[in-house]
This record gives C-alpha cells, structure tokens and sequence, in this order.
C-alpha cells in the first residue's frame, strides 16, 4: 500500500522538522464498532488538541464522515480513479464550523500510477462534462477508448 509508505516518510521529515508537533495516523477503517469508536477518539483529538497538527489520513479511511473543522491544509498523497472518492476527502475539512480558509495540495509523481490515475481522472471528468452538457452530441462523439473509458 502506497500510502502506508508515504505517512512513514512524512512521519520521519516531521520528526526532524516539527519534533514538538503531535500527529495521529488513520489508514484503514473498518464497518465495525471497534475501528469507528477508534476513529471517533482520533478525530476528537486532533479537533480538540492544540499540540495535535497533523493527521494522516488514507482516503479510503477519510471517507467514513470526519468532521475535521480544525484542518487547514489537505495534502492528497494517494489518488484514486474516481475523482468523487477525492472530493469527499476534501469535503471533510470543509464543513459546517470551519472558520480557517482550507488550501488543497495534491502530490503526483512524474512518471507514477499516481500521474496515470489523474490522467484517467481527467478523461472521466470531461466525458461526464460532455454528457451533462449535451448528451445527444455526447453520443455521437463516443469513439471506442472512450466507450471502454465509461465501462472500465
């Protein structure tokens, strides 16, 4: 897993740029009671905590109805093919009770999956544009990468 990486080297630049700062790690979250109730306890501290600056976060494990308030900046280590999965991390930190103004980073690689994923990204979100915009001429100008493009 990638972004399991990823949080150990931010983990390692932090300890020698920030070593006073506190930070939390959440990778994985399950449906169960045990993960939530360990999520829930996370967020509460990193809302909460003055100390507390940084929190680590997988998307998939963002996505589980975090309300991060206190978070100012969003780095997007680890894309994924849907852009929506994306938009929901980010949507985390804006929320109901944000009073900081929220900066969005996103970290691709040259030459990465990662640059791959967005480019596929990319390709998703402009033929949904076109089809949102007019879906008669949408269908018309479907050539077959684009039809395997919507089905993949």
């Amino acid at each position: 897993m990638q972004i399991t990486s990823q949080c150990s080297c931010l983990e390692r630049i932090k300890e020698v740029a920030m070593p006073s700062v506190f930070s939390l790690k959440l990778l994985l979250v399950l449906a169960v009671p045990e993960h939530l109730l360990m999520v829930s306890i996370l967020v509460e501290k990193f809302q909460t905590q003055e100390d507390c600056k940084v929190f680590l976060i997988s998307l998939k494990a963002g996505g589980v109805g975090l309300n991060l308030t206190k978070a100012e900046y969003v780095f997007l280590l680890d894309p994924w093919w849907n852009p929506a999965v994306e938009a929901q991390a980010i949507d985390r930190a804006h929320r109901i009770g944000q009073e900081n103004k929220v900066i969005i980073y996103k970290f691709i690689s040259r030459g990465s999956v990662e640059e791959k994923i967005m480019a596929l990204q990319d390709r998703k979100l402009a033929l949904a544009g076109e089809l949102i915009s007019n879906e008669e001429s949408f269908m018309k100008s479907l050539d077959n990468d684009d039809i395997r493009a919507l089905l993949d």
